[in-house]
């Protein structure tokens, strides 16, 4: 059931009672917590390894360490700074803290106490955040629509947007491998499972080709590589030729990778990304060109510098235009 109601500016804005969603077409492959499940066997062979959580151990698929190890699992309560703080004390000590929470609460939240006690003092913390950009319908106090810029800017912080059940079992033991603070983007629950069926394999601070085009190229990261995937088969159908290109780091950026890609002749570069087009991997892939000299005609699609509306996801990614087949008509559009 949707109901109008008036926004500040009078324009119409439509709500639902349907907040949640997978954002798993119907059909589609999926595999259960494929963090909690990667971070059970990282622990096996690494003692350090220990998993907190501020309250949401149940939604950030940390409950499943917490049952494996429960010497070792800290759940801290709704205190994110106390989370955050207690993580880099610990990692002072050796360990290494696997912490999670909600996206909008550590990079708001928390913001603070992640920059002075883990960034500052370069702490082996692994920050795992889920509901990262629109991927819950409970409007602007759930939606992360801003994270990435925010953890972006700060020195030290490695970033990383996985896009499915795959590269996230497969992100788990690399981030452990990198010293030093990591915040991860975090899809829970039942995740699709896209990139296995293109022979794809994640390597911290690498963009990978996951298919060639030559109409167009899309820059991806996170869940919008999944929906670029889906459009590039449909414009397919219409003989548009679209390359996709994953960017699972978004900092470090893969310079070389990026501007081999957007440096081809003739192609429209489009970047995608679940994430506001104010500092994210659209605004950082763009510096990248213009700083090396590099001018393809370049567009964006990301969700727009305001607050959300609430309702179902469905719904809510075609509004925003980072559903597959709104991916598909704007690039079309385009071109």
């Amino acid at each position: 059931m949707k109901t109008a109601h008036k926004t500040v500016s009078d324009k119409p804005r439509l709500t639902t009672s349907a907040m949640i969603a997978s954002i798993a077409a119907e059909g589609q492959k999926t595999k259960a917590a494929p963090f909690g499940h990667a971070l059970v066997e990282l622990a096996r062979t690494r003692s350090e390894v220990i998993g907190m959580t501020a309250d949401l151990g149940k939604y950030t698929d940390l409950h499943i360490f917490g049952k494996e190890f429960p010497d070792r699992y800290y759940q801290m309560g709704m205190a994110e700074q106390l989370l955050f703080g207690a993580a880099s004390g610990l990692a002072a000590e050796g360990f290494m803290p696997f912490a999670t929470t909600y996206a909008v609460f550590a990079s708001r939240r928390a913001y603070d106490f992640i920059h002075q006690t883990i960034a500052e003092e370069n702490r082996n913390v692994k920050i795992v955040c889920a509901l990262p950009g629109l991927t819950s319908g409970y409007g602007p106090s759930h939606q992360a629509t801003e994270d990435l810029a925010l953890f972006r800017a700060m020195p030290n912080m490695t970033v990383i947007d996985p896009c499915d059940a795959h590269e996230i079992e497969q992100a788990v033991p690399a981030i452990a491998a990198h010293h030093g603070p990591v915040y991860m983007r975090l899809l829970r629950g039942q995740v699709p499972l896209v990139l296995d069926e293109y022979g794809y394999k994640f390597e911290l601070g690498k963009a990978k080709l996951i298919r060639d085009g030559k109409c167009a190229l899309i820059i991806s990261s996170g869940l919008l590589t999944m929906r670029a995937l889906e459009a590039a088969k449909t414009l397919a159908d219409d003989h548009v030729d679209v390359a996709v290109l994953h960017v699972p780091t978004i900092k470090p950026l893969d310079a070389e990778t990026i501007l081999r890609e957007a440096g081809r002749s003739g192609r429209l570069v489009v970047v995608a990304e679940n994430h506001t087009v104010i500092g994210g991997l659209g605004e950082a892939v763009a510096g990248l060109l213009m700083r090396s000299g590099i001018h393809p005609t370049f567009r964006q699609i990301g969700l727009p510098d305001e607050f959300l509306d609430a309702g179902a996801l469905p719904t809510l990614h075609d509004q925003y235009g980072i559903s597959a087949s709104a991916v598909a008509k704007q690039i079309k559009g385009w071109l």
